[in-house]
């Protein structure tokens, strides 16, 4: 790549990639199992969130705290859905995704909390990584539809999009 590629790109080289490559890693998890992945839910927090990740080729299953239920009743809904692991790949039942600005802190904690009390095993590297990469330009999962254009592909690279002809 060339040397001002950080001038073109609003995020920079290294922060582009690094977020690039945990989206692909969660895309992954996330696919259909028929499509080699392991249905791993993703909970984000509301609708616009949701259709960024769709944006950025996820086409698993994506969960919404924002639904109009308690969370209680959404832990509860998560917990018989999705049990305490994947059955598919061993790991974590579901990956959280939620903004890391304040209130999503907030809010990813308190579930985080829930979940674990129920033995659920939960995945938040992606937004661990996002919150790292991403800090200075921006602070929520719908922000990144921005940077779509520039994401997609690099994704693709480290997990290609399955074959639509099988």
């Amino acid at each position: 790549m060339s040397s001002n590629f950080g001038r073109r790109n609003p995020l920079g080289e290294e922060s582009l990639m690094s977020s690039a490559r945990a989206l692909a890693r969660a895309r992954s998890r996330n696919r259909n199992p028929i499509q080699g992945g392991s249905g791993c839910p993703i909970i984000v927090e509301g609708r616009r969130d949701l259709e960024t990740l769709r944006a950025l080729g996820f086409d698993g299953p994506i969960e919404l705290v924002n639904r109009g239920w308690s969370q209680s009743r959404l832990i509860a809904h998560l917990h018989d859905q999705y049990g305490r692991r994947n059955p598919f790949d061993g790991g974590a039942s579901v990956m959280l995704m939620m903004d890391w600005d304040r209130t999503g802190e907030r809010l990813h904690d308190r579930l985080r909390v829930r979940m674990q009390s129920l033995d659920m095993s939960i995945d938040d590297s992606t937004r661990r990584v996002l919150m790292r990469s991403m800090a200075m330009k921006g602070s929520t999962v719908e922000g990144l539809k921005t940077h779509v254009n520039e994401l997609n592909p690099l994704i693709d690279t480290v997990d290609p999009p399955p074959s639509r002809f099988l």
